[in-house]
């Protein structure tokens, strides 16, 4: 067996079985990222004859520079759905041969004084309980007993989600790509390509390819290339920051939202992040490194919340993320035969395995996911990009 076959042979335990819907039917795929990666391997192991293109290479976006934390802590029913699927199928997916998924608990915490997320955060736990979510609320007593590293004494509350782990991005798009690879599915790296509408079809090096079906799932980058085929949608490209630090933390991920940072534990210590720039940003031309004051200044605000730890600064770095008047993403049919995915708000790895499959079963003929209706907007709403990693768990 090759290695893509191996690969697929990891995969597939613990996924259903294949029913062929996709026989006779040719997708191409246009972003080879998360969401990308995921949709084109649940189509080929359908029988769908795929192309996955990127113009770089695998997770050489959005992807190979994203956070990796998951979780089901949201309050909204279809949020807490499509994310608790995603960290099952991270769970069932994982292994030495694939991809890592560590089991870690998550903590949301809002600080004495900051009264209207004090209450965001109760008001989130408690629906996140009417729905079946396992979410605890705490304060900083119970939170400092549950957790030593973290500091406590400006807690006024926590939520704790235990349905929660944290990933590596990049290695769970190249195991996916492989596996969509060892199930048939051709990768065109290095490749760019142009969108054409009605039909929808595939344009390299000035020779059309024509397709069934295309799903443009280019992460920031998806809006541009919709445009050059006349298509507008309603999303914005924005830039965030993260790094990495030597330190020693086990647990928990922490959501600071006072302090409005995150942190995970990493291989190397930790990775922590938002420095989310509330402005639309150019995918084409953004600053990849981080701000010069952005490392002095995170590093100082996550040694108060884990005030043992020593935090020496391995990397830093900016990525996008992707933005939408309501902050849910489009996901489905723009029109006949040609289908989007993007806008996740900074949750794209969070919830591509359930998203990556739930498009592919639209593009199957199956239903898609009604509330993410890319065609709810018009395409030209003027709308400002807010924060990143928000109070994502209110209605």
């Amino acid at each position: 067996m090759t290695e893509s076959e191996d690969l697929e042979a990891e995969l597939a335990v613990g996924t259903d079985a294949f029913t062929d819907r996709g026989a006779g039917s040719s997708v191409a795929v246009v972003g080879a990222g998360a969401v990308g990666a995921t949709a084109a391997y649940e189509l080929a192991r359908e029988g769908a004859d795929v192309t996955l293109y990127d113009r770089g290479t695998v997770a050489s976006g959005a992807s190979g520079r994203a956070a990796g934390i998951c979780y089901d802590a949201f309050a909204d029913p279809l949020d807490a759905d499509l994310a608790g699927e995603s960290v099952e199928r991270f769970r069932a997916l994982s292994g030495e041969e694939t991809f890592p998924f560590v089991e870690c608990p998550y903590v949301w915490l809002a600080r004495e004084g900051d009264d209207e997320r004090v209450d965001a955060v109760r008001t989130g736990v408690e629906r996140m309980q009417e729905h079946g979510i396992v979410a605890l609320q705490a304060d900083g007593d119970a939170l400092a007993d549950r957790f030593p590293s973290l500091r406590t004494d400006d807690v006024a509350v926590a939520g704790i989600a235990g349905a929660a782990g944290y990933t590596d991005p990049a290695r769970y798009t190249a195991c996916l790509a492989a596996a969509a690879s060892g199930t048939g599915a051709t990768i065109e790296t290095e490749t760019p390509v142009a969108i054409r509408a009605d039909p929808a079809r595939i344009v390299v090096d000035g020779e059309e390819r024509e397709f069934d079906a295309v799903l443009v799932a280019a992460g920031g980058h998806t809006k541009r290339v919709l445009a050059d085929a006349g298509i507008s949608i309603a999303m914005k490209p924005y830039r965030v920051q993260a790094l990495v630090a030597d330190a020693d933390l086990a647990e928990p991920m922490c959501y600071d939202a006072t302090g409005d940072f995150y942190v995970r534990p990493h291989a190397e210590g930790i990775l922590a992040g938002n420095g989310t720039e509330e402005r639309e940003a150019d995918p084409e031309g953004y600053d990849r490194d981080a701000d010069s004051t952005f490392s002095t200044d995170l590093i100082e605000r996550v040694s108060h919340r884990f005030p043992a730890g020593s935090f020496d600064l391995e990397r830093a770095w900016a990525g996008l993320c992707t933005a939408t008047p309501d902050r849910d993403p489009l996901v489905g049919k723009l029109e006949s035969k040609l289908y989007v995915a993007t806008g996740f708000q900074g949750e794209g790895i969070m919830r591509a395995p359930a998203i990556g499959a739930r498009i592919a079963e639209e593009l199957l003929g199956g239903d898609g996911i009604d509330a993410y209706d890319p065609t709810r907007f018009d395409g030209d709403e003027a709308f400002d990009v807010t924060e990143g990693m928000t109070f994502t768990f209110e209605e």
